[in-house]
């Protein structure tokens, strides 16, 4: 059985006018909305792995609020082999404060705000969902 594969994501979010807003990214080879997530580097925490993937795949930097998780989800890579891995991801909660206009993968994905709940109907990695509902919770909660 082949091990899992680790890796570091956010959830990437900002208030705009009282409103608060998730980042959706698209994946490159499927096309489905996601969240910027990927490899953690060897000597990189898992907190800079996810900071590095929201600033190369979708252009944005901010805080990462906590170095605790907001949650994990399982996910199956494949592989150019038509293999699959299992991935587990830690996602983290990065209030976004810049959006930068240049970024490695700019032209690669398509990125789009939007209000929590609308980013819970499209995204289709059925782990990431729970997560996005906290999410929302938090922000009732707190009202921000």
């Amino acid at each position: 059985m082949d091990s899992v594969a680790h890796q570091a994501g956010v959830v990437a979010y900002r208030v705009e006018d009282g409103r608060s807003e998730v980042l959706l990214i698209t994946s490159r080879d499927t096309r489905r909305w996601i969240l910027p997530k990927g490899n953690i580097g060897r000597g990189k925490t898992a907190v800079e792995a996810a900071e590095q993937e929201a600033f190369e795949e979708a252009g944005v930097t901010g805080t990462v609020e906590s170095t605790i998780p907001l949650g994990f989800y399982m996910y199956f890579k494949r592989r150019e082999d038509n293999t699959t891995t299992p991935v587990s991801v830690e996602v983290y909660l990065l209030k976004v404060d810049h959006q930068h206009k240049n970024w490695p993968e700019k032209g690669m994905r398509k990125l789009r705000w939007l209000p929590v709940h609308e980013a819970i109907k499209k995204v289709e990695e059925p782990g990431v969902v729970p997560l996005l509902k906290r999410l929302a919770e938090l922000i009732a909660a707190t009202g921000s």
